[in-house]
């Protein structure tokens, strides 16, 4: 998933950072963060440069989480939003079951009620890349599709949209089951950390996580987000 190999030191203190739950940072993980009751996607074909200020862009409701997906255009690199387009987004869509959109659609998702404690969390960045880390508590039950995003929050006005958006820059897409081995220091949780390449023209003092859980059935199980504090990532 859109992911370079970091350098062997510098994968190492990633994700030391990352596993240990960044301590350092707490800002930076969804510890006392609100959890998203429901999912906002909007996607956006690259090949349509007015979408991005459409003014009847979706907006999220109470308690609602929004991710923006630009999708690869017919146009390949020579589409107008082509230089934040990535392929996870038309992956996201064939998991939803969706098709390319010709310009902008959105799909909303309410979380299932369920006893299961999602944690996601970030380091600082270095080297061009972030430490991430996923965690589920209690870590059984599933099959589950565990989705860890980066993204890059933009204030509304951003290049004139109307919104603030959460543009998904790097994608994490696991399978846990019964099968999957549980990580030495957390009884009872799922846990993967992984360093995240930081895309060229991304602002790293704008990007923090969002990840989130799903049953076979597709069904949205669990929501979480980080929210670093202001000058937490240096940039």
């Amino acid at each position: 998933m859109n992911q370079l190999k970091p350098p062997a030191c510098a994968a190492a203190c990633l994700l030391a950072l990352a596993a240990a739950g960044v301590q350092a940072q707490s800002a930076c993980s969804s510890d006392g963060q609100a959890r998203p009751v429901a999912l906002l996607e909007r996607f956006i074909n690259a090949d349509c440069e007015s979408c991005w200020g459409a003014a009847h862009t979706p907006k999220p409701g109470r308690g609602e989480l929004a991710l923006d997906w630009v999708v690869p255009g017919s146009r390949g690199e020579h589409a107008p939003l082509s230089a934040v387009a990535i392929r996870e987004a038309q992956e996201r869509l064939e998991a939803l079951g969706r098709a390319v959109p010709a310009r902008a659609q959105a799909s909303r998702h309410k979380a299932e009620a369920g006893a299961y404690r999602l944690r996601v969390a970030q380091g600082p960045p270095f080297g061009g890349y972030v430490g991430t880390s996923i965690e589920l508590k209690p870590g059984h039950g599933g099959p589950w599709q565990a989705w860890l995003l980066l993204v890059e929050t933009l204030p509304a006005g951003t290049e004139g949209s109307p919104v603030e958006r959460n543009l998904v820059r790097n994608v994490l897409q696991l399978t846990w089951d019964e099968k999957t081995p549980r990580s030495e220091g957390r009884p009872g949780s799922l846990f993967e950390s992984r360093p995240m390449n930081i895309p060229p023209g991304a602002n790293p003092r704008h990007l923090r996580v969002v990840g989130w859980i799903e049953d076979a059935r597709g069904r949205l199980r669990g929501l979480a987000q980080s929210r670093c504090a202001l000058g937490a990532a240096k940039g």
